[in-house]
């Protein structure tokens, strides 16, 4: 099923529900289990989803409802999809040196910035 998101900042719990075909009792409770759905909250204390939480819903919908994944079973395929995505660290010394090169290469810029 392909859902078209509108181009919007925000949705209310009650736009998504509509979009993604999930109560609001359960995406309450999908907040709870999975931590990729965190809405921020309004002033007034109601849920604004942004469009990648729209996006997780409609996998994690497409996992539970058809591909039959329990909650943990889909909790963990999310988590090694995660991992995946990391970059491999071997060893602290090449996250240090990659830091150091970072930071060498903002104040190159900043030098460059200061120039115009």
């Amino acid at each position: 099923m392909q859902v078209t998101i509108p181009d919007k900042l925000y949705f209310k719990i009650g736009e998504v529900a509509r979009l993604t075909g999930v109560k609001p009792h359960v995406l309450r409770y999908w907040e709870s289990e999975f931590q990729n759905i965190r809405p921020v909250k309004s002033q007034g204390k109601q849920r604004l989803y942004r469009r990648e939480d729209i996006e997780f819903i409609l996998q994690l919908k497409d996992m539970l409802h058809q591909q039959g994944y329990t909650i943990a079973g889909a909790r963990k395929i999310l988590a090694q999809k995660c991992r995946s995505l990391q970059p491999p660290v071997d060893q602290p010394l090449d996250a240090m040196r990659m830091l150091r090169d970072i930071r060498e290469d903002l104040l190159r810029l900043r030098t460059l910035l200061d120039r115009t």
